[in-house]
C-alpha cells in the first residue's frame, strides 16, 4: 500500500471525461489500499478525486498553502488537512509523504508540480514512480514533445522512459505498483 501525490487541476476542464477520470483514480486507489496526498482543494477535479477517495472509503491528505484555503476552497472534510506557508513548503511536504506521483489534466500548477518532481528524481533528490493519466489523450502531445527533446538531444532516453504513461487509471497503478516493487 502506497501513499500516492497526485497533481491535478483545481478546475473541472472542458471535458466531463476528466472528471470521470479523476473519480475513478480515486477508486481504484482506494479499491488497492493506497492512500491520496493531493492539494487540498474542493474543487475541481482536485474534489472530485478527494471526495471520491473518501466515499469509498480510503484516506485524503490535503497539503495546501494559508493564501489558497479560500481562493482552491479548502476541503475540509478530509482525513487531514495541512496548511503551510507557502507552495514551496507545499510542494515539498507532499513529495515527503508520496510514495508515487500522479499528474491529471490541469493547468500550469499541475505542469510546474509535476516537472519539478520529475527533476528532482532526475537530480537524485527521490527514486518515486511519476506518471501521467493521459486522459482524453490530454497528454499525448506533451508526450510526443518529450520524445522530440530527446531526439533533439536534450533529455535522454532512460529519463524520459522514467515518466509512465497511461489511458486509464487502473493500467497508471500497474505501472507505477510494478516500479514501487522494484524499488
Amino acid at each position: 500500500m502506497a501513499t500516492i501525490c497526485v497533481y491535478l487541476g483545481s478546475r473541472e476542464g472542458k471535458v466531463s471525461a476528466f472528471r470521470q477520470a479523476a473519480e475513478a483514480l480515486g477508486l481504484a486507489m482506494t479499491q488497492r489500499g493506497h492512500t491520496l496526498v493531493y492539494g487540498g482543494a474542493r474543487v475541481g477535479l482536485m474534489g472530485a478525486l478527494a471526495d471520491s477517495v473518501m466515499q469509498a472509503g480510503g484516506r485524503a491528505i490535503g497539503i495546501i498553502p494559508h493564501q489558497l484555503v479560500e481562493r482552491e476552497q479548502a476541503h475540509l472534510g478530509l482525513h487531514e488537512l495541512i496548511r503551510v506557508a507557502n507552495m514551496h513548503e507545499r510542494k515539498s511536504l507532499m513529495e515527503k509523504h508520496a510514495d508515487a506521483f500522479i499528474a491529471l489534466p490541469g493547468g500550469i500548477g499541475t505542469l510546474e508540480e509535476l516537472f519539478e518532481t520529475w527533476t528532482w528524481q532526475y537530480l537524485g533528490l527521490h527514486d518515486k514512480p511519476i506518471g501521467v493519466l493521459d486522459s482524453q489523450g490530454f497528454y499525448t502531445p506533451l508526450l510526443s514533445f518529450l520524445d522530440q527533446v530527446v531526439e533533439q538531444g536534450f533529455l535522454d532516453a532512460p529519463t524520459r522512459r522514467e515518466l509512465i504513461a497511461a489511458p486509464s487509471p487502473e493500467a497508471l497503478l500497474d505501472a507505477i505498483e510494478a516500479r514501487l516493487s522494484t524499488k
